[in-house]
């Protein structure tokens, strides 16, 4: 059995597709047991639990071989983390895949860069044979930009012209089963990126040219992103690790570009011009029905 968890979201739904798409039973950890119709499907059995219940974990690692860990992005997300992997290391799990992200570190200026090396580490001293997988920022959030790429045609971020190697989910997923299902990935750090290093410009244009009319790409300072953030009612911490998160974007941290979805995964990465016809619905202005 494979446990996955942090559903439903979009790396854990994203995985459960792809292990259950190649006939592979999963099991999902939910916190909301209200969210398990998001995930219903015969090869999967649903799980409740809390990562700050070490006996809700217990029972949802009882009898999983493996399970891939994706720690939520919370303050005590160390916590969390050294909860799973202890539970993990009681039931007698034989391999722990954890998403974590690029650039982690112990030393990083990002806090969520800290919070997951510091997952690694205790995933290392367990003695639970591991696979961290180390992704980029992901295509998917560009859907949370969709209502003013829509209404204005503009979307906002403080990235200036730092680039990135935005990775598609799916490609996030691919990697997963594959580190979950065959051998030799135990011990690993996989780098997942997509294809190329992009700058917000550069995606403005891919989007002008795959929607057919103008999208801009508008640079606004750390300090009113923040305020938008809160405006929106952003956690004050979540906001701040996000300003983190851009300002290693353009120092040039997340511009790097690997060939792990290929050697993995044996596919090509999916290409951000790809991830935009995929979900060009989302970034299209609908009309309004008549009244």
């Amino acid at each position: 059995m494979i446990l996955i968890t942090s559903a439903p979201g979009n790396n854990a739904n994203a995985v459960i597709r792809e292990l259950t798409t190649a006939g592979v039973r999963v099991r999902a950890l939910l916190r909301n047991p209200n969210s398990a119709g998001e995930i219903k499907g015969p090869l999967v059995e649903v799980a409740v639990g809390d990562f700050l219940n070490p006996a809700s974990l217990d029972a949802a690692l009882r009898g999983v071989e493996k399970a891939f860990l994706i720690p939520p992005t919370d303050p005590r997300s160390v916590e969390m983390q050294v909860n799973f992997i202890r539970a993990a290391k009681r039931a007698g799990t034989r391999h722990v895949v954890k998403l974590s992200v690029n650039g982690a570190d112990v030393n990083s200026p990002v806090r969520v860069a800290r919070w997951h090396a510091e997952g690694e580490k205790e995933l290392e001293a367990s003695g639970i044979p591991f696979t961290h997988l180390r992704p980029n920022a992901f295509m998917q959030n560009f859907l949370g930009l969709a209502p003013t790429i829509v209404s204005q045609g503009e979307f906002y971020q403080p990235a200036a012209d730092g680039k990135v190697s935005h990775i598609d989910v799916r490609d996030i997923a691919a990697v997963a089963a594959k580190a979950l299902t065959e051998n030799g990935h135990q011990g690993k750090t996989y780098v997942i990126t997509g294809p190329e290093a992009l700058s917000y410009d550069d995606v403005a244009r891919k989007l002008s040219t795959a929607l057919g009319r103008p999208v801009k790409y508008v640079n606004i300072t750390p300090e009113d992103f923040k305020k938008s953030l809160l405006g929106w009612g952003i956690p004050e911490y979540m906001a701040d690790g996000l300003n983190e998160f851009f300002a290693a974007i353009r120092a040039g941290y997340l511009a790097v570009v690997t060939n792990t979805v290929e050697e993995v995964a044996k596919r090509k990465p999916i290409s951000f011009d790809d991830f935009v016809r995929d979900f060009a619905d989302a970034f299209t202005a609908r009309p309004q029905a008549a009244g």
